[in-house]
């Protein structure tokens, strides 16, 4: 049986890693769920640390998704670009409140002819990182399109959405804030995280998958705790119809003893 590596001790997170921006965040809280958090310290968290959870990057050609991925999980920055044919994945561990918890972040092409090739890798996503390019306003519109696939393959009530605006470092403040406002609308528009990083520098990419391992995990969590407390309401269910159907039997056969 395979061993899994230890968590590194940069992949710890010991409280909830702060939005990019109020304006558009899933949630504003700034402490995980209660119960989740009542159920980590009590070791109550079903299987959430033996599951891997399934992350895709979708986006257009050259808007920096392997840019991306590879900055957190290498710290590395590729000057040469070379287009990811079909899909590619990397794994990483955390450790979230004192429980294992993996992301496995699969990097799915952007090319339009290996498109339906990808599109068969979006299936059981817990969350999407829709990128684009913040010194090109068409592949902004384009996440529409690129959210509107990954949904055909997955329940769009269950998986988390964070629109990812990448290469920071090559647009000025002021036509940053331009690009943020348009940014902000389509998040809003598709229910999504919005976030601003840059894979050269590094500039937000650590605090941004923090946050998506963060809100996985807190998911995956409560909706353990609901699948167990489903199971107890279960039962009881069960129990009390059977002694109603007991009930009801001894009843029918009572007159047949009498005569």
């Amino acid at each position: 049986m395979s061993v899994l590596p230890p968590v590194r001790k940069d992949r710890i997170i010991a409280q909830l890693p702060m939005f990019f921006t109020k304006e558009a965040a899933l949630h504003t809280k700034d402490e995980f769920n209660p119960k989740v958090k009542t159920a980590c310290q009590q070791q109550k968290t079903g299987t959430v640390g033996f599951k891997i959870s399934k992350v895709i990057v979708v986006g257009d050609l050259a808007v920096g998704k392997t840019c991306l991925i590879n900055r957190f999980c290498k710290d590395a920055f590729d000057k040469n670009y070379k287009a990811t044919i079909g899909v590619d994945f990397e794994m990483e561990r955390f450790e979230v409140l004192g429980v294992p918890f993996s992301l496995q972040l699969w990097d799915t092409a952007g090319q339009e002819r290996f498109k339906c090739i990808a599109s068969t890798y979006y299936r059981g996503a817990q969350a999407v990182i829709i990128v684009f390019d913040l010194t090109d306003i068409a592949s902004l519109e384009h996440t529409r399109q690129w959210l509107e696939d990954a949904l055909k393959e997955n329940d769009p009530t269950g998986i988390l959405l964070f629109l990812v605006g990448t290469k920071k470092d090559l647009i000025s403040p002021a036509q940053y804030s331009l690009m943020e406002k348009d940014a902000i609308k389509m998040s809003e528009e598709l229910k999504a995280e919005y976030w601003a990083v840059s894979a050269l520098s590094g500039e937000g990419v650590r605090d941004f998958f923090f946050r998506v391992a963060s809100l996985t995990f807190e998911t995956n969590v409560l909706a353990e705790l609901e699948k167990s407390g489903s199971k107890r309401i279960g039962e009881v269910v069960r129990i009390n119809s059977n002694t109603n159907n007991l009930y009801a039997s001894s009843k029918k056969k009572q007159p047949n003893c009498c005569q």
